[in-house]
C-alpha cells in the first residue's frame, strides 16, 4: 500500500473517533480505578495505573476489535488472539509515554489540587499521560494491530 493510502486511512475521521470514543471509556474505567486505589486504599499512583491499564486496555481491544477496525483483521479465534498480543505490545509504548508523563507529573513536579482532604492531582495527571499516549496508540494499532 502506497505511503499517502496509508496516511488516508490514518486521518478517516470516522475511524478517529469511534478511537478516541473507545479510548474516552478506556480512560474512565482507568481513571476510576485509579482513583479508587489511590484514594480508598492507599495504593501508590504507578501500582494503580497498572492496575487500571489491564483493564482498560482489554476492554478498549474488544470495543475497538469489534466496532471501530470491525472490517480488518481475519476472523476467527488465533487472529483474534494474535491481534489482542500485537495491541498489548503496541499499548506498551502507549503505557510509556503515559506512565513517563504521571511520573513526571507526580514526582518531579510540585502540584496538588486537594479538593477537600482528597488530593486528586494524581488522577488528573494520569488523564494527560493517556491524553498524551492515545496518539501514539491509534497510530500504531491502525498500522501494526489492525493493518488499515
Amino acid at each position: 500500500m502506497a505511503t499517502e493510502s496509508k496516511i488516508d486511512a490514518l486521518a478517516q475521521t470516522t475511524r478517529i473517533g469511534q478511537f478516541v470514543s473507545v479510548g474516552v471509556v478506556g480512560a474512565v474505567i482507568e481513571t476510576i480505578i485509579v482513583a479508587i486505589l489511590t484514594t480508598l486504599f492507599g495504593v501508590g499512583p504507578l501500582i494503580a495505573k497498572a492496575a487500571g491499564s489491564e483493564t482498560s486496555i482489554s476492554t478498549m481491544f474488544v470495543v475497538n476489535d469489534r466496532w471501530t477496525f470491525a472490517t480488518h483483521g481475519t476472523n476467527g479465534y488465533l487472529a483474534t488472539l494474535r491481534r489482542w498480543g500485537k495491541s498489548h505490545i503496541v499499548r506498551i509504548g502507549g503505557l510509556f509515554v503515559a506512565f513517563a508523563v504521571l511520573f513526571v507529573l507526580t514526582s518531579l513536579v510540585e502540584i496538588s489540587l486537594t479538593v477537600g482532604t482528597v488530593d486528586l492531582w494524581p488522577t488528573v495527571a494520569n488523564l494527560i499521560g493517556i491524553g498524551v499516549g492515545m496518539v501514539l496508540n491509534y497510530v500504531a494499532e491502525s498500522l501494526f494491530t489492525w493493518r488499515v
